[in-house]
């Protein structure tokens, strides 16, 4: 009997010392994200759409619209497409929009099917002055939305530009674990990120061009956008928004595709990750693709030659 209560002090003592523990890191996290407020200032246009606030980014002149769309978790979409952008503004019209979740815009516990996300880029985007068509420059995900956007309002879609863009093949036979990401947003929630050295510090912070009050500024965001629970909605949604992009065919717009070798993120081998994307661009036809030596976040480390190479095809 002794033993058995010696053993229940222990896993109490053991309890109490992690709840503490969490409280500590808590509070921790919400006071440094007080002291940040001021580095959270929004960089675009705040828009309404459905009654809440989107982030819209605006740089640049010109006739035709380049609208960057990122990829699934990217804390902060403006300043992470930076570095490629910059180079391509003084010519074009450049827009990125800040889905719900993500950078400034507003955190919603809501439905992310490709329909209710699809909409809501359009809507910030005639919000923020814009109109089609747009040059649709989407990274890994997004490039569900694209192909969407260009099968639904193909009009409103004269090219794509795939920044290391997912297809629908990209999902067959996925796994994904959705009860570890909601744990993993949990523990982002409530601070437990930073405790883990320079995990702020994305391939944008690390690869990019960014300057110095600007990784500052990622840094504030991405402790306060990591793994929101409206990214996790898109998660769980993803394949079945990959089985109604497929059901529909592949668009015939002029396509530009820019591909990685696999690392950094994507859970594919190189040779994997390029053949669906590779498959899927020989049925288009006028479409082109380019293989990178980098890792997937490619604008971040190849932007130089991605402008290159945007600035040929849209001349």
């Amino acid at each position: 009997m002794r033993k058995r209560k010696t053993v229940a002090k222990v896993i109490c003592s053991i309890v109490a010392a992690f709840a503490i523990f969490l409280l500590v890191v808590s509070v921790n996290h919400q006071v440094r994200l007080k002291k940040e407020a001021g580095l959270r200032t929004p960089l675009g246009k705040m828009v309404e759409v459905g009654g809440h606030s989107m982030s819209v980014y605006l740089e640049g002149t010109g006739d035709t619209t380049l609208v960057f769309m990122s990829g699934a978790g990217t804390c902060s979409p403006i300043l992470d497409f930076k570095s490629l952008y910059s180079l391509l503004s003084d010519r074009y019209q450049i827009a990125v929009v800040e889905k719900f979740g993500y950078g400034f815009s507003d955190v919603v516990d809501k439905s992310r099917d490709i329909d209710s996300m699809l909409e809501d880029t359009r809507a910030a985007l005639t919000a923020a002055g814009l109109t089609a068509p747009y040059v649709l420059c989407p990274h890994s995900m997004s490039g569900l939305e694209a192909l969407y956007w260009a099968q639904k309002y193909p009009d409103e879609v004269s090219a794509i530009i795939g920044l290391d863009m997912s297809v629908p093949g990209h999902y067959d036979g996925m796994s994904i674990n959705l009860p570890l990401m909601r744990l993993a947003g949990g523990a982002a929630h409530i601070g437990i990120t930073r405790l883990i050295p320079d995990i702020a510090d994305s391939d944008a912070v690390k690869y990019g061009t960014l300057s110095d009050a600007e990784k500052e500024i990622y840094r504030a965001v991405f402790y306060s956008r990591t793994a929101t629970v409206t990214m996790l909605n898109e998660t769980a949604q993803v394949k079945e928004n990959a089985e109604k992009v497929d059901a529909l065919g592949v668009p015939q717009v002029p396509m530009l595709l820019f591909l990685s070798d696999g690392s950094g993120g994507t859970g594919f081998d190189t040779e994997t990750w390029r053949s669906i994307p590779i498959a899927y661009i020989a049925q288009v036809h006028d479409g082109t693709y380019i293989e990178l030596n980098c890792p997937h976040y490619v604008h971040d480390y190849e932007y130089q030659a991605i402008s290159e190479h945007i600035l040929a095809f849209l001349s």
